[in-house]
């Protein structure tokens, strides 16, 4: 028999995202109370252990534990993560001597995590909860506790672990940040766990991995305004640098000659020289700066290309906005 399901109201659906959004909001604040001196044990242990950190978990609460595992990882912690219930059926093996065990739970008193619990303790590692219940079996047989009581779930019923899962996930994010903190974790370390993506590039990339890939497009100061024109769309990048014994004197780019003919002046370009209407003192980047750097630059003056150079202040080539494009670095 098809269950009769009433027509919510618009204002009722949004109400209830609101409603759900304000009771994790309030969860949240509250976890503050247990950023204390067992909290801050718990960062000690996690920062002198000289084996990596086992996540486990059931449930949702495995869910999130993989989520902090990655974070640790991208952040300078080794860690893995081992299904509570796997655990019992071989994972175990996984666990090395030096490695302290995080167990994530809301209540702490799921049958895989009895059965877990005393087998870890027998190995001699050192064990964390991450539990929302202090009076639990977890609580009690953990070394320490991150405490991540929520006084009720979103779920209308109470039932469905959300502002649970939600204080799980950021405890998670505050032990990490914690141990990123404690290590002097930069940009530049960050980067070399994720040089893959976009956002590696942007810590990573430099100049000298990009203007290599274009032509280099060269006049001299006595170049005719004919021939620069024919260089600058020979090179497809919108300008033409003018430079003597491979030193930069200035640039031609597409908006120079843009002035050039709104000049009222009749100009011969056969004969004009290239210095007559170039731009003196163009931008520069050295080519070991990093790409995103060249964006900063580009995006401030409002240009679309950087002269690149050498330490000595040589002419090496043009870095164009289209290559930092191509590259994800906007």
């Amino acid at each position: 028999m098809t269950k009769n399901i009433e027509v919510k109201s618009d204002f009722d659906i949004l109400e209830t995202a609101k409603q759900t959004i304000r009771t994790e909001l309030r969860c949240i604040e509250n976890l503050l109370n247990y950023v204390d001196d067992e909290f801050l044990k718990v960062i000690r242990l996690l920062f002198s252990c000289k084996g990596r950190v086992v996540v486990s978990g059931i449930g949702k609460s495995a869910l999130i534990g993989s989520k902090i595992v990655a974070t640790l990882n991208s952040t300078g912690t080794p860690s893995i993560f081992m299904h509570a219930a796997e655990a019992i059926h071989g994972d175990l093996g996984m666990i090395q001597p030096e490695d302290v065990v995080i167990c994530i739970s809301k209540s702490g008193n799921t049958p895989e995590i009895k059965v877990l619990v005393p087998l870890l303790k027998a190995r001699g590692n050192k064990l964390i909860a991450m539990v929302g219940n202090s009076d639990s079996y977890l609580a009690k047989s953990a070394d320490l506790m991150v405490n991540c009581f929520v006084e009720k779930e979103a779920c209308p019923n109470n039932l469905a672990p959300t502002s649970s899962t939600t204080a799980q996930l950021v405890m998670g994010d505050a032990l990490a940040v914690c141990l990123l903190y404690c290590r002097n974790f930069t940009a530049n370390d960050f980067a070399k766990y994720h040089p893959g993506g976009s956002l590696g590039k942007r810590l990573y990339l430099r100049v000298s991995d990009l203007y290599p890939k274009n032509e280099k497009p060269i006049i001299s100061k006595d170049t005719s305004i004919s021939d620069s024109i024919i260089e600058i769309s020979s090179k497809r990048l919108g300008c033409a640098v003018v430079t003597e014994d491979d030193k930069v004197l200035g640039i031609i780019t597409d908006g120079d000659l843009r002035r050039m003919l709104n000049n009222k002046e009749v100009i011969d370009t056969r004969t004009q020289k290239a210095e007559n209407i170039m731009t003196k003192y163009p931008k520069c980047i050295n080519a070991d700066a990093y790409a995103v750097e060249a964006f900063n630059i580009m995006q401030q003056f409002h240009i679309t290309q950087l002269v690149v150079v050498d330490d000595k202040e040589r002419y090496l080539g043009i870095v164009h906005i289209h290559d930092l494009i191509s590259e994800g670095i906007i």
